[in-house]
């Protein structure tokens, strides 16, 4: 019996996935937990395994194409075994890969050298990738000119590229773009360079941040405060025993601790602006920022108001670790009432983070410097740390953001008593 291969469905906010990998080929034989292939969301990568033993009888969305999930994207059967009811709607396509290679039977004559171009493009579109048709279209080439080297014989986008090369000059969409492509090669003074395709991930943010800075009030205000007391802590958490658990406890973890404790004292901060009303959270639910591979992403930490500092410290090396290998659940990265995004360890101090819709404000925190000041007449260093507090004036008024900066800088300057508390 054929059995479908599904492409699951990674959280509840995502709609689509893109294919990045086939492991199996059409033919090969599959055993339960072998790596079918490979996806990804707009913010995770994920394997999927075979369910099912038997031979990969078909394939019908290759790689780089975006599919709906919860689609059938193959099937796991015997071979010779019918499958044609388990076809998806957007993929019969991916079945005529035979008609394209019955041609040379067809071409007994010898003189009609000009049959491939004569075939029609509207009957070989049915098996283009998507992908490939876009391409196909941009370069002014004819998709009939292509063969086909994708799953079934599908044409894809390497192949709409491998029949641009190939093509004769003769020929009119060739001879039309040739010269544009001769005189920018030979111009002089021509700039080498390098296009480099978006990812997935990559377009998100572009959309997301490109929509916060358009569509909310931003504004920015920056402060810093005396970091001594953190420092002394951290350098005791290092030195404390093995069997206490708390050298692995950072600055960041007693920032997102005093975040989530001062943000309580002020709910239109830890809030989502919607327009006509504002949601204030019960609990404060910290989005953190990480730097991975693969681009920005923000991991929530939870209920972080009600976990001890050790607790928050061990969840958000957690978070990341999930975040840098994409395999965390998508769910987890649109859920936050409030962000920190710090880029302290590459030397910013300070910066105007984008708020992430619909939150009304995003907390930067910036490198350690020394500064000095005068206490008791005398000049003296100390270590000092930049905040920066970017929030939306539709939501909140200047005032009650600097009340919010100047609570967290006390906070943080007396992070002990803050931990007793």
């Amino acid at each position: 019996m054929a059995h479908p291969i599904v492409l699951p469905r990674q959280g509840q906010s995502v709609e689509s996935c893109i294919i990045t990998q086939w492991s199996k080929k059409v033919g090969d034989p599959v055993k339960v937990g072998d790596i079918l292939f490979s996806y990804e969301t707009d913010k995770a990568s994920f394997e999927e395994p075979a369910k099912e033993d038997g031979t990969l009888l078909a394939i019908f969305f290759e790689a780089d194409e975006d599919v709906p999930v919860l689609t059938t994207v193959g099937v796991i059967g015997n071979p010779g075994e019918d499958f044609s009811d388990l076809k998806p709607d957007g993929a019969a396509a991916a079945a005529p890969a035979p008609a394209a290679e019955e041609k040379p039977a067809a071409q007994a004559p010898a003189a009609p050298a000009a049959a491939p171009a004569a075939v029609p493009a509207a009957a070989l579109a049915t098996g283009v990738s998507p992908r490939a048709r876009a391409t196909a279209a941009r370069l002014g080439i004819d998709p009939a000119l292509a063969s086909g080297t994708g799953p079934q014989g599908r044409v894809i986008e390497r192949d709409i590229f491998a029949a641009r090369d190939q093509a004769p000059a003769s020929q009119a969409v060739a001879t039309e773009a040739a010269p544009a492509a001769a005189a920018a090669v030979s111009a002089p003074g021509e700039m080498a360079y390098e296009e480099v395709k978006l990812s997935k991930v990559r377009k998100v943010i572009a959309k997301a941040m490109h929509e916060s800075l358009s569509q909310m009030a931003q504004l920015t205000h920056h402060m810093a405060f005396d970091a001594s007391q953190m420092m002394a802590l951290r350098a005791q958490f290092k030195a404390a025993p093995e069997d206490m658990a708390l050298s692995g406890i950072t600055l960041n973890d007693m920032i997102l601790f005093a975040v989530s404790r001062v943000l309580k004292r002020h709910p239109d901060f830890n809030a989502h602006y919607l327009g006509e009303t504002m949601r204030r959270f019960g609990h404060v639910h910290l989005g953190v920022a990480v730097d991975t591979p693969r681009g920005l992403l923000v991991p929530t930490l939870f209920d972080a108001d009600t976990k001890s500092l050790a607790q928050i410290s061990r969840e958000m090396k957690e978070l990341g670790k999930a975040a840098q290998t994409g395999s965390i659940n998508p769910d987890i990265l649109s859920a936050g009432s409030f962000t920190i995004s710090n880029l302290g360890a590459l030397g910013t101090e300070f910066f105007t983070p984008i708020i992430n819709p619909p939150q009304v404000g995003i907390l930067g925190v910036g490198a350690t410097v020394d500064r000095v000041r005068v206490v008791d007449g005398q000049v003296t260093a100390y270590p000092a740390m930049g905040l920066s507090l970017t929030y939306d004036h539709r939501a909140v008024d200047g005032a009650p953001a600097s009340r919010f900066l100047k609570d967290l800088a006390a906070a943080l300057e007396n992070i002990g008593i803050l931990l007793a508390d």
